[in-house]
């Protein structure tokens, strides 16, 4: 019994270990150069989302839905719905929270910290954030999606963020998943459902 209970386990963790593997120099080139084809010929994205919020304490993760939508250069609207009505907007240098009627606005162009968050958030919804300034990056496949990790090189941040996962599909080099790992191991993981580029909208959708 306990040498099947060996080999089950060798078995899981190999199966484990070649369903994730790392991208090769050549594959890495054709993916970022997809990505950032894709990003360069959008405008705007609209997208429907499943937020999960992981925290040790909780015997189960905090579940919002909401609407996301971004414009360029940097209009991003964060439109929770279920279960509250809650709303993050960013646009010039400004944090817009409407929280269920209660609105107020943050200026966040003053702040480093805010400013390399916005952009960010930015940057992880269109899938473009390759920038080994910034980020210390690996790069991997499962059988349908590339999975990339982004590991902060500022200090400050890295106080906040510990890790980040991008997810793209692999049929359209879109990101499907972001995953924000704080260094406690608590998580944000954003699932994007039903997204569409370049369809039109209006920059009131941006009005707090």
């Amino acid at each position: 019994m306990r040498n099947i209970i060996i080999s089950l386990f060798i078995s899981f963790s190999f199966q484990f270990l070649i369903s994730q593997e790392s991208l090769n120099e050549n594959e890495i080139k054709t993916f970022k150069e997809n990505v950032i084809a894709l990003d360069s010929n959008t405008k705007t994205i609209v997208s429907d989302f499943i937020q999960y919020k992981h925290l040790s304490f909780l015997n189960n993760d905090i579940e919002t839905v909401g609407k996301l939508v971004f414009k360029i250069p940097n209009l991003v609207k964060w439109e929770y719905t279920v279960p509250y009505q809650y709303s993050v907007i960013f646009k010039e240098d400004k944090l817009l929270i409407n929280d269920g009627g209660d609105k107020s606005n943050i200026d966040v162009g003053s702040n480093k910290m805010f400013k390399s968050l916005n952009d960010i958030i930015t940057n992880s919804v269109k899938g473009n954030m390759f920038d080994d300034n910034k980020f210390t990056i690996s790069y991997f496949k499962t059988k349908e999606h590339f999975l990339i990790k982004f590991v902060p090189k500022d200090e400050t941040l890295l106080t906040f963020i510990a890790l980040f996962e991008l997810k793209f599909s692999k049929k359209t080099n879109d990101v499907v998943e972001v995953k924000m790992i704080e260094p406690s191991k608590d998580f944000t993981k954003i699932v994007f459902k039903n997204k569409i580029r370049n369809t039109p909208v209006n920059n009131e959708v941006f009005n707090n």
